[in-house]
């Protein structure tokens, strides 16, 4: 396998920590419940958690801490009984095992308004100290008390479910792990999110409970919200997470120095912060918490105000990572029109993408687009075959395959048929929503639970465009490169995306340092050759960032102008990504 020389460093950072400034005290195991309790000073306490929190660990933890007190969970005194809940959320989840419909719940939804009064009552009638737990706990109409929310990432949640666990007050632990992420999807973790924000102003202290509850970790919400303000006002990284598939490469053990005991690594989200987490430092101690919190809570500083009025607190470019090298093929597949995936699913845009090459083998192909010529009805028909068993799907026969080589970069609107070929690095720079993949061939494989990998045929066939033949296809979406401008030392060009899609790519070459400013709407970045490079505010408004090969990076819509200077010999290379029409006027 063949290594580019800007990865020879192996210094892909996959734990990137952001220094919280000011005077900020934080904790860990103990001694978090202690800093609790000595702010409580004997009043009430309400921890409001995340679903997918191991509650019964939180319990038994507090009541650990808090001898003296009575712990309360809320969830089961007061919520709504688990077959009421499901009762409710059907209609969003439906019968399919990968795709439902975007919740509009509320948490308020799976209370008993009458059994939260009662709680109420019950801590206000007591002279003993109450600490209420659980996802909903701030429902409770207590007086004054110490405010803290145990928060999860996503990922984690994930895990948990792969472990076992099930979704909140539902008995589906030994579900398919597909469908408890449908319902954290769709329903869960909306719901969250929304109910969340409403805390975040007026929280005492922030539980970073991604590991066991024995080691967690406490900060003031001063330093929480201290923390955002960081992040939104310089450029960052997210934590990036790995995972495994039956496609999946090498190129990403190397580069990004993971476990070589590993059968191999299909993904890496490298950027989406929806799913992704952020690491803040804080005294001596690091905290784990969702990139999401500091979207939804300060969607103008890190989108833009433009961004921001067209997609809500949504981040909506997605940068992450596809490695076939020494791997398989993906997935035949298309993604669905803006106009399908809102009335079917109930999302506002849809999945558009594109391939950027990091690196390729020598026989490396991208499958995009259909053949001259091909019969509709012939495409379907070989399709349901292919489908029952019977039969493989003669691919290239009714698919381009493209040469692909580093550096290529393939725009792939919704509606096209495409998967990217074995022997490929892929950098993925597309639209945020990220489930929405309809596969219509899956080349006879199973997942890696041994469950065939779900086909949706009858939504694929619905959403291809089959005009999108051979020349069509390589003269909008392949290498659609265009010279911009030049200066001493580097040179700029847009590449991709289509004009069907809004997402704008500039590609700086660059040997000397390079002028950029964000012009009021987020950019996200990747450094895509070149061992290492300093991001610089030239007002010195934030310190000096490193970032290294195939590393991928946000520069927030507030830090306006900032300029990018390599370190090492040879010529660097970035891709940024924006929301097209956003810039600011005359910019």
């Amino acid at each position: 396998m063949r290594i580019p020389a800007s990865a020879a460093a192996r210094n892909y950072d996959k734990q990137p920590v952001i220094d919280v400034p000011g005077d900020h005290a934080a904790w860990s195991g103990p001694a978090a419940w202690s800093a609790l309790a000595e702010h409580a000073d004997g009043g009430t306490i309400v921890i409001d958690s995340y679903p997918g929190s191991d509650m019964p660990a939180l319990l038994d933890a507090a009541r650990t801490a808090l001898p003296e007190a009575v712990v309360i969970d809320v969830e089961e005194d007061a919520a709504l009984p688990p077959k009421e809940i499901s009762a409710l959320v059907d209609g969003d989840l439906t019968e399919d095992r990968v795709f439902g419909v975007m919740s509009h719940h509320r948490l308020e939804d799976f209370y008993d308004p009458a059994r939260l009064r009662a709680l109420a009552a019950q801590v206000s009638a007591a002279p003993r100290q109450h600490v209420l737990i659980g996802w909903g706990a701030a429902l409770v109409p207590v007086g004054p008390a110490t405010l803290v929310l145990a928060d999860l990432a996503r990922w984690e949640i994930q895990q948990r479910f792969r472990r076992g666990a099930g979704n909140w007050r539902a008995d589906n632990g030994e579900e398919d792990a597909l469908r408890k992420f449908k319902r954290g999807y769709f329903v869960e973790w909306r719901t969250a999110d929304r109910h969340k924000l409403t805390l975040f102003d007026r929280l005492d202290f922030l539980l970073d409970t991604n590991g066991s509850v024995d080691e967690v970790k406490a900060v003031t919400g001063d330093a929480f919200r201290a923390g955002l303000d960081a992040v939104v006002s310089r450029p960052f990284r997210v934590v990036p997470f790995f995972d495994p598939g039956v496609w999946g490469g090498q190129w990403m053990k190397e580069v990004c120095g993971l476990d070589r005991e590993a059968p191999n690594y299909a993904w890496c989200f490298d950027c989406v912060p929806e799913e992704n987490s952020l690491l803040l430092g804080v005294g001596d101690e690091v905290l784990e918490v969702p990139a999401l919190n500091a979207v939804i809570s300060r969607p103008r500083e890190l989108l833009g105000q433009r961004t921001f009025a067209r997609f809500g607190a949504e981040f909506p470019i997605r940068f992450d990572f596809l490695d076939t090298v020494e791997g398989g093929n993906l997935s035949l597949q298309v993604h669905p029109l803006t106009e399908y995936i809102k009335q079917r699913f109930g999302m506002s845009y849809t999945q558009d993408e594109s391939y950027y090459l990091l690196d390729a083998t020598d026989d490396a192909t991208v499958y995009l687009g259909l053949r001259d010529g091909i019969d509709p009805q012939e495409v379907e028909e070989e399709l349901r075959l292919a489908e029952t068993g019977e039969t493989t799907f003669p691919a290239e026969r009714f698919v381009n395959a493209f040469a692909a080589r580093a550096h290529d970069h393939f725009a792939i609107p919704a509606g096209t048929v495409h998967a990217s070929g074995a022997g490929s690095m892929v950098l993925e720079i597309s639209a945020t929503p990220y489930i929405f993949t309809f596969k219509m061939w899956d080349w006879g494989r199973v997942g890696l639970d041994g469950a065939p990998r779900p086909i949706h045929l009858d939504h694929a066939l619905a959403n291809v465009q089959w005009d999108r033949t051979t020349e069509w296809t390589r003269s909008q979406l392949v290498n659609p490169v265009e010279p911009l401008a030049e200066g001493p030392g580097w040179r700029e060009e847009r590449t991709g995306l289509h004009e069907l899609e809004f997402i704008e790519v500039r590609r700086h070459w660059f040997t000397e340092t390079v002028d950029h400013d964000t012009c009021g709407t987020v950019n996200v970045l990747n450094l895509v050759q070149g061992t290492e490079a300093v991001v610089e505010s030239p007002g010195r408004a934030f310190a000096p960032f490193i970032v290294h090969y195939a590393e991928t990076f946000i520069v927030p819509a507030d830090v306006g102008a900032y300029r990018i200077r390599p370190l090492g010999e040879g010529e660097h290379a970035t891709v940024k990504a924006s929301v097209r029409g956003t810039a600011r006027t005359g910019c």
